[in-house]
């Protein structure tokens, strides 16, 4: 790498550092994450300020330093400015911010997970604002879709077709109240309990654990279409007429899943937590 370096990076993390600059983590499609300083940005006149807020994306020119790289320049390309006007939309960005920094690899090229980040958080920062209960659907469903996108481009992704125990295809069965599939966040993903005997077998070669703690939640046939969807490019439209409890089970089963894989526990699913216990006598109970 060249003594002065150009790269393009949205900004996921920022800490004081000394008595004016700042330490940015930036995800980059050339090099992956990257921790460089930023000089001087909390002084009341600096040219940088604004630009090493969350969520900025700007065109960079870096000089390389002996422990920490530098910024000389920073060009803003997009700020996505709308998260940060609405707390559900803020920390739903946040909270991918933080997914996508521990994911990320360092010296490594990171197109892909760059360019879905940026897609996702255009998307939540796009949702139009309403006091209803769609609006919380949507926000929820969002998020959970970028989860499952973040995870799938390091490879790491729930299978949600196929049962992990048969390899046979799941389809969700509408006509049956009672049907249900269960998940398994050790096996990898869902898993057909109506075969219960090869289950058993399979989780028993898995380890010691029975069955009972190998299926950690079971899903009816709607949330295991919802489950169903995030691997495509966008949303349905039937989002809105799914059931803001199903998107919420959804968005905590990718949580528990991402935190066994990945080994960490996500500090900013917190927020979401928080603003959704502040919300919930509006949707409580309630299907769209």
């Amino acid at each position: 790498m060249a003594k002065l370096y150009k790269a393009t990076g949205i900004n996921l993390k920022a800490m004081p550092l000394g008595e004016s600059d700042r330490l940015l983590t930036i995800l980059t499609p050339e090099y992956g994450l990257i921790r460089v300083v930023a000089p001087g940005v909390r002084k009341q006149k600096s040219r940088l300020g604004g630009r090493t807020e969350l969520f900025v994306v700007n065109q960079l020119l870096i000089s390389k330093g002996r422990s920490l790289d530098r910024i000389n320049q920073a060009e803003t390309i997009a700020s996505h400015t709308g998260l940060s006007q609405n707390l559900g939309k803020l920390a739903a960005g946040q909270y991918l911010a933080e997914l996508a920094q521990n994911l990320g690899l360092k010296g490594h090229p990171q197109t892909e997970l760059f360019y879905l980040l940026n897609e996702h958080l255009e998307r939540i920062e796009q949702l139009q604002y309403k006091t209803d209960r769609l609006w919380y659907t949507q926000l929820i469903a969002c998020l959970a879709h970028g989860i499952y996108h973040l995870l799938a481009v390091e490879g790491i992704a729930p299978q949600v077709q196929m049962c992990c125990a048969t390899g046979h295809e799941l389809q969700p069965n509408f006509h049956d109240s009672d049907w249900q599939v269960g998940f398994s966040i050790h096996a990898g993903g869902v898993i057909n309990v109506a075969h219960t005997s090869v289950v058993q077998s399979y989780c028993q070669d898995l380890s010691d654990l029975n069955f009972s703690t190998k299926i950690h939640t079971l899903l009816n046939a709607n949330q295991l279409s919802l489950l169903q969807q995030l691997p495509e490019p966008k949303l349905q439209a039937l989002v809105k007429l799914t059931s803001y409890q199903d998107w919420v089970k959804i968005e905590q089963l990718l949580r528990k899943y991402t935190q066994y894989h990945l080994g960490y526990s996500i500090r900013c699913a917190e927020f979401i937590d928080t603003y959704l216990k502040s919300i919930s006598p509006l949707v409580k109970n309630a299907t769209i």
